[in-house]
């Protein structure tokens, strides 16, 4: 069927999601989703929106549903723009914001689906290495570019730069747009959503995924100043101009506005996180600091892959990337304590 193809389409090379296998007892840590349940309010929320009102149109600009981030973000409502998940804010905002005759700069390692966006528009691009340890050197950024991207914190890392890194970024690129991707800045790094009345070249991008459990729903938004935020307006408007339905709208609301729900799960995966990062590194392992929900480790007497197939056999899911210097690594999502205690139960009959 590929005769029918565009020349677009030939060139792609998808992004590849984090597997999601129908496997009874399965325990899967390997896709960052979160162990614990929305708020009950979400649940009531759904309930309540899921009714005759389906007939009709959703609000096209989610005026609720933004009035809410804003207020929680201390922003103005014009400030903010949502869409179906992060990840088609960030597609917006790579067609919207990043393509420039000079190259787009992010680190070589970090989460890949920018570098399918970026051949998918057709951006030029610099990846930018990170230093020993994994790490992002802001100092690195300090070249001619068009635009920069930077998960913060880091994806797979979970490493997490400090607020005053960022704003070094943003102040000597003032004349380029910086676009700071806080999918995991629930778990413990600095919200840069505090500096975007400082600069008009910050965009700000979260998602309800992770630290709300509202992966299924797809809910993300960005956060900046009015020109940034109106040139994403125009993308959706020329895409899609009802991005989120109405359940959608109505769930992640209740879920920004139940802020004990929302710190009561966030705190219980940090424990969990904490625990098992130092469990892990008493049996040998390598484990990079982590501010997200997840931890990206290595033993050195055990090939990544092996680990890997050896928990798989065991009903057990973990991410491995085979490539260049993070091949032994695997990255494995932070789960409830039985489930993190079933690994770390696995791991000592593998290694």
């Amino acid at each position: 069927m590929s005769r029918f193809w565009s020349r677009a389409v030939h060139d792609l090379e998808p992004y590849v999601a984090g597997e999601q296998p129908k496997i009874p007892g399965l325990i899967k840590l390997n896709t960052n989703e979160n162990p614990f349940g929305p708020s009950p309010s979400v649940i009531e929320a759904i309930k309540a929106a899921a009714g005759d009102n389906l007939r009709l149109y959703p609000d096209p600009s989610s005026v609720k549903l933004r009035q809410s981030i804003a207020a929680y973000n201390r922003v103005e409502i014009d400030q903010v723009f949502v869409g179906n998940g992060s990840d088609e804010v960030l597609a917006f905002t790579f067609a919207a914001l990043l393509k420039h005759d000079l190259p787009l700069l992010y680190p070589d390692i970090t989460y890949s689906f920018y570098k399918t966006y970026a051949r998918l528009f057709d951006i030029t691009v610099e990846e930018v290495p990170l230093v020993e340890g994994l790490a992002v050197r802001i100092e690195d950024f300090d070249r001619p570019c068009g635009a920069v991207i930077l998960a913060n914190p880091n994806a797979p890392t979970g490493i997490a730069l400090p607020l005053a890194d960022i704003v070094r970024l943003v102040e000597s690129h003032r004349d380029q747009v910086v676009v700071i991707d806080e999918a995991y800045v629930d778990f413990g790094a600095e919200s840069a959503a505090t500096l975007v009345s400082r600069y008009d070249n910050l965009l700000v991008v979260q998602t309800f995924s992770k630290s709300r459990s509202l992966a299924g729903l797809r809910v993300g938004f960005a956060i900046g100043q009015r020109p940034l935020i109106e040139a994403l307006e125009r993308m959706k408007d020329s895409f899609n101009s009802y991005p989120l339905d109405a359940i959608a709208q109505a769930a992640a609301t209740a879920a920004i506005e139940d802020a004990n729900w929302f710190e009561g799960t966030r705190d219980k995966i940090v424990i969990n996180r904490t625990h098992l990062a130092a469990e892990l590194e008493t049996r040998g392992f390598e484990v990079l600091p982590s501010k997200t929900n997840f931890l990206f480790a290595r033993h050195p007497a055990h090939h990544g892959i092996d680990l890997a197939r050896a928990l798989r056999e065991r009903a057990i899911l973990v991410r491995h990337f085979n490539k260049p210097r993070i091949a032994d690594f695997l990255r494995i999502t932070i789960g409830t304590e039985q489930e993190c205690h079933q690994f770390l139960t696995a791991i000592d009959q593998i290694i």
